[in-house]
């Protein structure tokens, strides 16, 4: 989720509580679009991001420094120009929009006491970094915007700074029941878009989690709720505005199955598990670090994904082609008893015939046996033949050819749900070094040397402290089953369907029926089903588990199994370091 006006309270507050009457040490713009503060404070020191990037605009507190351009833009050389030095005197934030603005006091050029503003817009692709006087004059911003780029609002040089009234939305700061009632109970919309459509700096997650506490559906029409509904949600609402105007904030992210999903700088009961943070810069550096982390991976094995779909869908092609010629090879008995019959009963053939009758001694019916009239019983008779023989080659051929054209389907299955829950770019060195010897990609170079693979599997504690190893992909799948696992440990993998392989070591020791569950529930979470609310899983002791001789990597057999259904849910589990 992106910023929203309740984020920016709490990082104002955040902000005037370390920042204020802070010195501007260093300015420097390490982006195109973004500012590096150096500030120090009687305390300590500090650093300020505030990036005006369109698609991800941001403001925190650092902990690191970041290389700067050797010449600086005119932007950074204007601000330092004026503001080296300069005191923090106000961090202030108009009503609830997502916007900040530093109030800077400095010396000019005579050694007179001047205030300039440093105002970060935060509004998706129209934030902006602006810079002005003590009378909002423009002096500079980050982003020139004409009025070709804007019919609502020039920002340019010696253009007086306002902020657009574009969405006509309230102050929730500053509302009231008969104005929360006409801004939201009058629209013929979803209950928590008319909320967050109505007033300035809420979130469709803020939105969401006001109807959850109220306990009314996000979903049902505005305009249709009960009056009992309608006061409530507006108490609700107005307690949420009551702690953002008395700064009683609760930063924490909410993760998915290890990933980060949503945040907020309020409490948010809809998530059943949400991770708190001490402070919100804490919170967005984490957030992004970890999102960017995701999205990163996701990038770097977009070519790999290309191959596995490519392949793929050659080979669901391939399989379709060969079930219907298999399908086609269905009738061949049937030419094989057509043949018997003529040979049983061709003496009462009349010459010339083009059908005879006879009874099928296999199902004591008759049945009707088409003839050429050219030929004579016996060489009808061997022309059913011919056509049956045809027919079983062709289905023993197709029959081979279906089971490797599956084993190769599965394979790239199995590589295509490793593609999913690959969480490093080490990961993905392993699941390349498959695709290669599996034949989708050429080694390059002329050694044709592999990369070095530093992938382990993933590593789990049970409640009871049981010791759980999950394979991330087939190779590392028959490491943990096959070279790492002992005889009595138990083995864990989704049914009928590409997963990894989870082993449990026991110890010895038996296991019990919470370890059990947590363990299903890993293979269910690291397999194709991952989506579903459960997945059936098939555990057995890992003795039991073989792998067919010229088996593909990844791919074993069972005969005697347990199955159970499992939740796709393990952020409960914990992981070891």
């Amino acid at each position: 989720m992106a910023l929203d006006g309740i984020v920016i309270a709490n990082i104002r507050q955040e902000l005037e509580q370390t920042l204020l009457g802070g010195r501007l040490y260093k300015i420097a713009q390490p982006e195109t679009d973004e500012l590096l503060f150096t500030i120090k404070t009687p305390k300590q020191q500090y650093r300020l991001v505030i990036s005006a990037n369109a698609s991800l605009p941001l403001i925190y507190l650092s902990e690191e420094n970041k290389p700067s351009p050797m010449t600086a833009p005119n932007f950074c050389m204007l601000l330092r120009k004026h503001l080296n030095n300069g005191r923090i005197i106000s961090i202030t934030q108009p009503g609830l929009e997502r916007i900040l603005d530093f109030e800077i006091e400095h010396l000019n050029d005579l050694g007179d006491l001047c205030r300039k503003h440093l105002i970060a817009e935060f509004m998706g692709k129209h934030s902006n970094i602006i810079f002005c006087d003590d009378k909002q004059n423009i002096l500079d911003s980050i982003k020139h915007i004409s009025s070709q780029t804007s019919s609502v609002r020039e920002v340019l040089p010696g253009r007086t700074y306002f902020i657009p009234q574009t969405m006509h939305k309230k102050n929730p700061l500053q509302t009231n029941d008969a104005e929360f009632a006409e801004a939201v109970f009058t629209k013929p919309m979803p209950l928590s878009k008319a909320v967050y459509t109505g007033y300035t700096g809420i979130s469709p997650v803020v939105a969401e989690e006001i109807c959850y506490e109220a306990s009314v559906s996000s979903e049902k029409p505005a305009n249709c709720l009960e009056e009992n509904e309608q006061l409530h949600l507006y108490h609700i609402f107005s307690d949420c505005m009551e702690q953002v105007k008395s700064g009683q904030f609760a930063p924490n992210i909410f993760y998915e199955n290890g990933e980060p999903k949503e945040f907020s700088a309020i409490p948010m009961a809809m998530y059943a598990d949400c991770t708190p943070f001490d402070s919100i810069s804490a919170l967005l550096r984490s957030f992004y670090s970890e999102k960017d982390k995701f999205t990163r991976i996701r990038q770097k094995s977009s070519d790999l994904r290309r191959i596995v779909s490519t392949a793929l869908e050659r080979s669901y092609k391939k399989l379709d082609i060969q079930e219907k010629q298999l399908k086609d090879t269905e009738k061949r008995e049937k030419f094989r008893v057509y043949g018997e019959l003529i040979n049983t009963y061709g003496y009462n053939i009349p010459e010339g015939a083009k059908s005879f009758t006879a009874l099928n001694y296999y199902t004591n019916e008759e049945i009707s046996i088409p003839l050429d009239p050219m030929l004579t019983p016996s060489e009808n008779a061997v022309k059913y033949f011919n056509r049956y023989n045809k027919l079983k080659r062709t289905f023993e051929a197709d029959s081979k050819l279906i089971e490797e054209t599956k084993a190769e389907t599965q394979h790239l299955e199995s590589i295509a749900t490793a593609l999913d829950i690959a969480v490093n770019e080490e990961d993905l060195v392993e699941l390349k070094e498959e695709l290669i010897q599996a034949g989708y990609i050429h080694r390059k170079g002329k050694g044709g040397k592999k990369e070095k693979v530093t992938s382990k599997p993933f590593h789990y504690i049970s409640s009871d402290g049981f010791d759980m190893y999950v394979g991330k992909n087939n190779f590392q799948n028959d490491e943990l089953t096959f070279k790492f696992a002992n005889g009595n440990d138990w083995w864990f993998h989704a049914k009928k369907m590409p997963g990894s392989h989870v082993i449990v070591r026991t110890g010895g020791k038996e296991l019990p029926d919470r370890t059990f569950e947590e363990a299903a529930s890993l293979a269910a979470y690291y397999s194709k089903g991952r989506d579903q609310d459960k997945v059936e899983i098939d555990y057995v002791i890992k003795k039991e588990v073989k792998k067919p001789a010229s088996a593909k990597p990844g791919f074993v057999v069972y005969y005697t199994n347990y199955s159970m259904m499992a939740s796709t849910d393990i952020s409960a589990i914990k992981q070891a370091d």
